[in-house]
């Protein structure tokens, strides 16, 4: 008999992919990376370090569910984008990963399940099995632009489904959740008893301004208990503060059940550290200049991408409205995995689209993140692989 838990009996086989980029390293040959999200890897705005050194840094005075001053300089940053909210509906953590295993102990006794959007970044099973929670899926239909189908979301429940999470605006998708996705989605979780979990870390990258999408659902009156997650690591740039938010909302009283229970959750960890929570207001006050300089090369990025692809090329580049990401659609033969290892012959790293549990066709994930200088290089080996079918 093993000594250790089937929750963390993952998988540690690598791919053929994996394996032939770390030969191609391993030989000193260079890579163009078209899979880069790592802001401070990218050339990006920084702020000065300085913020840390708070003369109250070394003073402990915990508080489970954040410093009061840091969840008020949230409320206040979210309050920019017309959420008024009240800091006491606000529970800090080190990372939304964490936020979620919070919340899968919340709403889930073991074998419970939540119900998880694909295609989509491949988190949600490996944080809801380390909970000995499952997951269950819920399609994104390609023919919706991968927005959210309710009826999807729907048959996709059964007697012990607790929760449903949405990916808002969608990694590595780019679709921002729609009013009327959300009022129907409101009606199903209402009628079944769901609670609605939001991830948010890519609201405030939308490409421009078309009017019925849903920035965030913090603030709003919703008939099931809510919760939306965010944090300094997309919405600053700063992954390495580890330093998330989660506000909790919905009708009063499961509100505030929830919020008792978290902070019980929060209080058995105590997981941020104080010089961040001190320091949050000069984090916060960065993200504009992280946000500017984000918009502006994702959007040039793609701009170069969509001149990059000749008339009547057997491959296109998927509609969407925000994020970090471009989502190509590539003919079904030679496929996602051949496509990708003859662009690593060529010097060029992008990502299949099976690692997001894409499906109805072949397709590509690029990183829109990539310094341009990289990315411009990039195009054309890409033209050429996909226009030769691999």
């Amino acid at each position: 008999m093993s000594p250790f838990s089937a929750r963390t009996g993952f998988a540690r086989t690598w791919n053929a992919l994996a394996l032939a980029l770390a030969s191609r390293r391993a030989r000193g040959l260079p890579v163009m990376d078209l899979t880069e999200t790592n802001p401070t890897r990218a050339d990006l705005p920084l702020p000065a370090p300085a913020p840390l050194a708070h003369p109250e840094a070394l003073r402990y005075a915990p508080e489970s569910l954040g410093l009061l001053s840091a969840r008020e300089a949230v409320a206040a940053f979210l309050g920019t984008r017309g959420a008024a909210l009240r800091p006491e509906h606000l529970v800090l953590s080190a990372s939304t990963s964490e936020a979620y295993g919070w919340l899968f102990k919340l709403l889930c006794e073991p074998g419970d399940n939540v119900l998880v959007p694909a295609p989509s970044y491949p988190l949600f099973e490996y944080l809801a099995r380390l909970e000995g929670v499952e997951t269950r899926t819920y399609r994104l239909p390609l023919a919706h632009g991968f927005g959210l189908d309710v009826d999807a979301v729907d048959a996709a429940r059964d007697a012990r489904t607790r929760a449903v999470l949405v990916v808002n605006p969608g990694n590595p998708t780019g679709h921002y959740l729609r009013e009327g996705e959300l009022e129907a989605l409101s009606a199903l979780c209402a009628r079944t008893g769901l609670a609605l979990v939001s991830d948010e870390v890519f609201s405030d990258f939308a490409w421009d301004a078309e009017p019925g999408r849903v920035g965030s659902v913090a603030g709003r009156a919703l008939p099931m208990p809510t919760f939306s997650l965010s944090g300094l690591s997309k919405v600053a740039g700063l992954p390495g503060l580890k330093l998330a938010w989660m506000h909790v909302g919905g009708p009063e009283a499961a509100r505030d059940e929830a919020l008792a229970r978290l902070e019980l959750v929060a209080d058995t960890y105590l997981p941020v550290n104080t010089p961040v929570q001190l320091s949050l207001p000069e984090w916060l006050a960065h993200a504009p200049v992280f946000q500017g300089a984000v918009l502006a090369r994702v959007k040039e990025n793609r701009r170069r991408l969509l001149e990059a692809r000749p008339a009547g090329a057997p491959w296109d580049v998927v509609p969407a409205q925000g994020g970090w990401s471009a989502v190509l659609r590539i003919p079904l033969e030679p496929g996602e995995e051949a496509t990708c290892l003859a662009l690593l012959e060529e010097g060029v790293s992008v990502q299949p689209g099976y690692f997001y549990d894409f499906r109805g066709g072949a397709f590509l994930v690029l990183s829109l993140l990539t310094h341009p200088d990289v990315f411009t290089a990039a195009l054309g080996p890409l033209a050429r692989v996909l226009a030769a079918g691999g």
